[in-house]
């Protein structure tokens, strides 16, 4: 997770409080009491229960026949924009050209019937394309496209306000669908797609105002990108790309092969809340390069089984968490509604690991260790000026690169049984660090700057907190792997009123 490089690569359903007994010793005599409530969530079980579509056609609508190759497409031509088209019940089918794809008009409604289908045969490489706003697609299945590696199916072209609603896109490569500015995802089952469940990129920008809500996303990256392309970043449920205002709440991620959702440079202004993260094969939460987020009141559970082992059997002492906030942080500067990246109220449970808040020390503006080649942060418009011997001084030192700072983590629960998760060791950390600083020979940030002040300086700051089960810490470095008296101790002060108690039999 250090090294992660790439380029292009319903409504929510109700919170249900859960009381949870939380009994045993406090960790100092003066500690708050600990918390007794914990916030759970339904899962939205799309896949097994789809809504279904109307059975005739609304009134008005252009009635297309599954009969007919390509009659989508070609009604679609013929058709003024803000047409509605309801799809038969059946399969049907584009023209037998890898390019052939339907292309909406501006404000184009999509309905499929029950038993509606739209099936790209492994021969087409893109179901919906274009630059038309604002089309909605509602209660169809979409599958068996053939998008190539970094792109997707549904909204191929990232088109604006698109809303996608109650419809199963699966079995597709490449992406299940894209997303641009003011897309809705509401309801949908984005299943066993060969890359992503979705890919929220939007070559030129902006991709504003972003809601995925109540979506099932699970069995994603068949493919299993990481392995044809080691240190890709470019697998998992969701992968989100300089977004600027995303609201993720209410879904179901899930055994995806990778991370279950993936924020990755220059995103900000996230709240992740509500929705259940589980069973994913790596982190179930990765906020790379990105500002100012809130993650509340999501249920965390299994998640980072796969790789996490991995990492360890191969002796690498970097603690693999399943919540990775890496080079991400709060900045007032940057407008959101937040001001800082604030963790709470969530459950974690028997995952490999918890939370690691990291800073890679050779990681900047125009350095070659800079993995979002060409980025830049959002500080900085001008990409040349983080040279030396400019990057040395204020401001540049702190702009030209991505800071974890401003981390407030607090009134979560962490419950691990090593005997659930089937680990020894290195399952158990939390942890804030940095490596030392080598490259370039020209960086300002060599030897232990970087991992004094995420450690120290950062206002970066655990706080009544729960935890279950035998829990380590890690600060500063990998070699610093300390207990809970060592992590709320001097110099490093974490954890205040947090409470620590054994689990019978962990």
């Amino acid at each position: 997770m250090r090294s992660e490089g790439r380029r292009r690569a319903l409504p929510a359903a109700p919170l249900v409080l859960v009381l949870l007994a939380a009994t045993g010793c406090e960790s100092t005599p003066d500690s708050r009491p600990e918390p007794t409530a914990a916030w759970y969530t339904p899962v939205a079980r799309v896949c097994a229960e789809p809504g279904a579509g109307p059975s005739g056609a609304p009134a008005g609508a252009v009635t297309v026949d599954p009969s007919v190759t390509g009659d989508l497409a070609t009604k679609t031509r013929n058709s003024p924009p803000h047409t509605t088209f309801w799809l038969r019940p059946g399969t049907h089918r584009l023209a037998a050209d890898r390019y052939a794809q339907v292309v909406p008009k501006t404000g184009n409604v999509y309905l499929g019937a029950p038993g509606a289908v739209l099936d790209g045969r492994k021969t087409n490489q893109y179901a919906f394309g274009g630059t038309a706003r604002d089309v909605i697609l509602r209660h169809l299945t979409v599958q068996g496209f053939v998008a190539p590696h970094d792109e997707g199916v549904v909204n191929h072209d990232s088109a604006d306000g698109w809303v996608i609603e109650h419809s199963t896109i699966q079995n597709n490569s490449g992406a299940g669908l894209m997303a641009g500015a003011r897309q809705r995802v509401r309801a949908n089952c984005l299943r066993g797609n060969g890359q992503y469940g979705m890919n929220a990129y939007k070559a030129g920008g902006p991709l504003r105002d972003l809601v995925v809500e109540g979506n099932e996303i699970t069995g994603n990256n068949t493919d299993d990108w990481e392995r044809k392309r080691p240190g890709c970043g470019c697998t998992g449920g969701v992968k989100f790309w300089s977004v600027d205002g995303a609201d993720i709440r209410g879904n179901w991620v899930h055994d995806n092969r990778g991370a279950g959702l993936w924020a990755d440079t220059n995103n900000n202004d996230f709240r992740i809340e509500g929705n259940v993260l589980e069973a994913n094969d790596g982190a179930a939460l990765i906020y790379e390069t990105s500002y100012n987020a809130v993650v509340r009141e999501n249920t965390i559970r299994r998640n980072n089984w796969v790789e996490g082992r991995k990492s360890a059997d191969r002796g690498d002492s970097f603690p693999f968490a399943t919540v990775y906030v890496s080079e991400s942080g709060g900045e007032p500067r940057i407008p959101a509604r937040t001001d800082r990246i604030e963790i709470h109220r969530n459950v974690l449970e028997d995952n490999w690991s918890g939370i690691t808040l990291w800073e890679n020390a050779d990681r900047f503006c125009n350095s070659p260790a800079n993995t979002s080649s060409g980025d830049c942060t959002l500080l900085v418009k001008d990409t040349g000026r983080c040279t030396r011997p400019a990057i040395a001084t204020a401001p540049l030192y702190a702009d030209c690169r991505w800071r974890t700072q401003r981390v407030d983590i607090h009134d979560n629960r962490f419950v691990l049984d090593k005997s659930v998760v089937d680990c020894a060791v290195k399952c158990d950390r939390m942890a804030v660090l940095a490596n030392y600083g080598t490259y370039p020979d020209w960086s300002p940030y060599q030897g232990e700057r970087v991992a004094e002040a995420i450690t120290l300086e950062q206002h970066n700051r655990w706080h009544d907190n729960v935890y279950v089960g035998h829990w380590k810490f890690v600060a500063h470095d990998p070699s610093r792997v300390l207990d809970s008296a060592q992590w709320q101790g001097a110099p490093y002060r974490q954890d205040a009123g947090s409470t620590f108690r054994a689990r019978d039999g962990g």
